[in-house]
């Protein structure tokens, strides 16, 4: 299905705006709302962040009043729509359950990049987070079932395995090796763009998310120091994925691909949304991205002089974005990158082998540094705890797991991925 938003007429600015009644929508029921709802919320509340964080950088840039002004406008629309998609969060539902959401967000929606990407180095690159997202999806699943008795199975409505990935102690890495090379917007498939733009704005959602919900964790300090050790994981796969774009291009360029790739993810999630409610709110942003879009562009042609639809490929859509229940699930092609790589790390630009790291790399260096002992690391502590106390950890397997070094489940593994014979 063919769409270009360059080819819809766009509403006037005057439209954009909402009163406070239809600003705070009708939450999601937590225990019915299908899970693939819930991290569509979760992916456009992250997207919404981005586009709004992006927007007061690029203000604090620019010394052109009439620019900012024109900016600030499309900001207040970009700040009221995340403000609604934020509130579709039920009360109810506890940082917990909420976490559970984002990790699946982050495995499934990396999977589905992964699986289709052109580019084999920005795959590797998916593919390598896609493993410690994974692992952080069982370590938050281990830690809601000890202490709050929900199992993380019946949250992720078992589009997605729970087992471990990439051990978490394993990945952290000293701060120049999660830097990568990053694309030429001017050669890269239209796909990688998108891809490259939403995978950034859905980590970095994940960041904030964790930089600032750790201290409100009531549970205990040991799920505090799970969501703080986490939390700086997500720095590494910010840094990882910002890299990824290209740098080269101009504030307004950029301004150009926020607005596209929102464009881009309204019009899919329509396509596969199962509760109509908040389909509807999906449309009625898409149609204030399309005008976001179009107010762009006329930007870009009074200031640099550039048309959208050049920089943009015609501006027809790519392949679309599909969380759907009905489609061919992610669990195979995680396994697949399980069993082939879950034992790499990563030296400066290049993902390697840890087997391949010289013996005195700043990743062995740094690693110990800040693990010291497993008997400290929270990540390690959470499952240990869960084992001692119910004999084995936690799981949602549908058959074994594709690494023999972690089949075990009354052991946590805390060398795959970490010393060059841990595999």
């Amino acid at each position: 299905m063919s769409f270009n938003p360059l080819d819809v007429k766009p509403v006037k600015s005057d439209k954009w705006f909402e009163d406070w009644k239809k600003l705070y929508p009708k939450q999601y029921n937590k225990t019915e709302a299908d899970p693939y709802t819930k991290v569509r919320v979760i992916l456009m509340n992250g997207t919404e962040f981005e586009q709004n964080w992006f927007y007061h950088n690029f203000a604090r840039h620019c010394t052109n009043n009439d620019l900012r002004r024109e900016i600030a406008l499309i900001r207040r629309s970009e700040q009221q729509q995340q403000k609604k998609i934020s509130c579709l969060k039920p009360i109810d539902e506890t940082i917990l359950e909420h976490t559970i959401g984002y990790e699946q967000l982050a495995v499934d929606l990396t999977a589905l990049m992964a699986r289709r990407e052109k580019d084999p180095y920005v795959k590797k690159s998916l593919d390598f987070a896609l493993l410690e997202d994974f692992d952080h999806l069982y370590r938050f699943s281990d830690l809601l079932e000890m202490e709050q008795g929900v199992l993380g199975e019946k949250l992720v409505g078992g589009y997605t395995e729970i087992m471990p990935g990439r051990p978490t102690i394993s990945e952290h890495r000293y701060p120049f090796d999660d830097v990568r090379h990053g694309i030429d917007a001017k050669t890269a498939d239209p796909l990688t763009k998108l891809q490259t733009a939403i995978i950034t704005a859905a980590e970095q959602q994940t960041m904030n998310y964790y930089m600032n919900v750790a201290t409100f964790y009531a549970g205990s300090d040991l799920g505090r120091r799970l969501f703080l050790e986490i939390g700086m994981i997500e720095e590494q796969h910010v840094t990882q994925y910002e890299s990824l774009m290209d740098a080269s291009a101009t504030w307004l360029e950029c301004a150009l691909m926020h607005e596209y790739a929102e464009c881009y993810l309204y019009y899919s999630l329509m396509q596969d949304e199962t509760d109509e409610y908040i389909r509807g709110i999906w449309e009625s942003h898409l149609t204030q991205e399309i005008s976001h879009l179009h107010e762009v562009d006329r930007l870009l042609k009074k200031y640099e002089k550039k048309d959208a639809r050049q920089l943009l490929n015609g501006g027809e859509f790519p392949e679309l974005i599909a969380f759907n229940k009905n489609a061919e699930p992610n669990k195979a092609y995680i396994r697949q990158i399980l069993g082939k790589t879950v034992n790499n790390s990563a030296l400066l630009e290049e993902i390697v082998p840890v087997r391949e790291l010289p013996d005195n790399c700043e990743f062995f260096k740094y690693n110990e540094t800040v693990n010291k002992s497993p008997a400290y690391v929270a990540s390690h502590n959470v499952i240990d705890k869960y084992i001692l106390e119910a004999g084995e950890d936690y799981r949602f397997e549908e058959e074994a797991h594709p690494v023999k070094e972690l089949r075990n489940r009354m052991v946590d593994n805390t060398e795959v991925g970490r010393r060059p014979k841990g595999v």
